[in-house]
Order: C-alpha cells, then sequence, then structure tokens
C-alpha cells in the first residue's frame, strides 16, 4: 500500500511521518530527496545556481538554505522556477525508491506539494494533517525562528489546507498532543490495513 502524506507547513507532517515509521512503514520524505538532490557539485545544485546565482551558495560551495528560503518564500514567480528546476528529479527519484519497496511494505510518500505536482496519483490513500491556524503559526514561527509575518506569508504560498483535506481520503487534526496525534495516526493505519 502506498499511502499519501501531505498537509500544509507547521501542521506536523514531519511527527506524523515519524510514527507511521514507528508503525513499520517505509518513509520516502521529499524534502529529504530534495536536499539530497542539492548537496555540492550534483547536477540539480548546477542548475539552481544558473537560475539564482551564486549568492545562495556558501563561502564554501554549499546550498545556503536559509538564504535560498529568503528568495522563494518571498517571490513566487522564483518558488516556481525552483520548483520546476527541482521538482521532476525528485519525482523521478520517489519513483525508483517505490519500485524497489513496494512489494515488501507499506509505503508513506511524506510530501508538502503531494497534489501540486501530481504525486496523489500514485497513493492508494492519501492522509492530509492539519492543525488550527494559530497553532500552525506559532509552531512554525517557532521551528523556523522567524517572525509572525513571514509565518503567514508562507503559509499563504502554499495550496490552502482546506483545498488539500476536501481531496484527501482522510484527515487527521493535529491541534492536540503528540500523543493523541498517535493514537490517531495508529488507529487510521490499523483501519487501513484491515480494508
Amino acid at each position: 500500500m502506498i499511502i499519501g502524506l501531505t498537509g500544509s507547513i507547521g501542521t506536523g507532517k514531519s511527527q506524523s511521518s515519524k510514527i507511521f515509521k514507528e508503525l513499520g512503514c517505509y518513509i520516502i520524505d521529499a524534502d529529504k530527496i530534495s536536499s539530497l538532490l542539492t548537496t555540492k557539485g550534483s547536477k540539480s545544485l548546477k542548475d539552481v545556481v544558473e537560475n539564482f546565482g551564486t549568492d545562495i551558495l556558501t563561502s564554501q560551495g554549499y546550498l545556503n538554505r536559509k538564504k535560498l528560503a529568503q528568495i522563494i518564500f518571498n517571490d513566487k514567480q522564483a518558488k516556481r522556477d525552483l520548483e520546476r528546476i527541482l521538482h521532476p528529479h525528485i519525482i523521478k527519484k520517489i519513483n525508483e525508491i517505490i519500485a524497489k519497496k513496494y512489494k515488501s511494505v507499506d509505503i508513506v510518500v511524506d510530501a508538502p506539494l503531494l497534489f501540486e505536482v501530481g504525486l496523489d496519483r500514485i497513493c492508494d490513500k492519501i492522509i492530509v494533517i492539519y492543525a488550527k491556524y494559530h497553532l500552525q503559526l506559532k509552531r512554525l514561527s517557532k521551528r523556523d525562528k522567524i517572525s509572525k509575518n513571514e509565518a503567514i506569508n508562507r503559509i499563504a504560498l502554499q495550496m490552502p489546507i482546506e483545498d488539500k483535506m476536501q481531496m484527501a481520503d482522510i484527515t487527521i487534526d493535529n491541534s492536540s498532543t503528540l500523543s493523541e496525534l498517535k493514537k490517531n495516526i495508529k488507529f487510521v493505519y490499523m483501519q487501513l490495513r484491515q480494508r
């Protein structure tokens, strides 16, 4: 079974992913794949630098993720350009991993842009993790050490969580405690295994 796991920034998707891993699922993390693809000297990083310039590199030639984030979260076209460069490579890698693992284990594809890039089409079930907006803002500000306004802008750049929830098979509210989230994910996963 392939489960698509998505949500909005700051809703607890990564935490949910860890819980699925504890339950025995194989996790494919689109963000981690993106990081691996943009390591020093990689073709993807060269493509990104060609588009955005050498200002996005550290003095040692590594991608300065914080600097790139500031650019793409303040410029919709820059965000689209980055996605155009990286998404085909990320999708290709995800498909390669699925081809290797599909027969032996349940797979969770953890992707913030699951719907936007069409990864929902390869999933048997799609779960959207959501949280109350004020909590989402608080978590994002704390995690990324950014202001409330920056957090508002980053959330606004994404597909509205309500739209994702409408397209999901299952929605899980992560506005409570970690133990509540664990309980809900375990329940959902056991239900899916029984189908």
